[in-house]
C-alpha cells in the first residue's frame, strides 16, 4: 500500500453545514470498506432501535469500532504508516465480526 504523500485538507475533511468531519481512510480496501460500513449501519440502526440502555451501549460500541476502523475516529489516518492503518482496520473488523458470534 502506498503511503499518502501529504493529503490536502479536502482529502482529510468533509464539511457539512459548517461542521468538519474526518473523511474515511482512502487506503481501506473495497471489501473491508464494505464490511466496516455494514457494521456501522447496523450499529446506527441498533442505537435508534435500542430497547434499553444495555442495547444502546452495545450499539454505540459497534458504531465506535466501525468509525475507528474506517479512520474517522482515533488517531488520524494521515498520521499513521501504511502498516498501522492496515492493523487499525483489521483489528476493528476482527472485533466487530466477533460481536456476531
Amino acid at each position: 500500500m502506498a503511503e499518502p504523500s501529504d493529503p490536502t485538507d479536502d482529502e482529510k475533511w468533509l464539511v457539512v453545514d459548517g461542521r468538519r468531519w474526518r473523511r474515511t481512510d482512502p487506503a481501506v480496501p473495497g471489501e473491508e470498506l464494505a464490511r466496516l460500513k455494514s457494521h456501522l449501519g447496523r450499529g446506527r440502526s441498533g442505537v435508534r432501535n435500542a430497547g434499553d440502555d444495555a442495547a444502546k451501549k452495545a450499539a454505540r460500541h459497534r458504531v465506535q469500532l466501525a468509525k475507528v476502523g474506517l479512520g474517522e475516529r482515533g488517531t488520524p489516518w494521515w498520521e499513521q504508516s501504511g502498516a498501522e492503518r492496515r492493523t487499525r482496520w483489521e483489528a476493528a473488523l476482527s472485533e466487530l465480526d466477533a460481536l456476531e458470534d
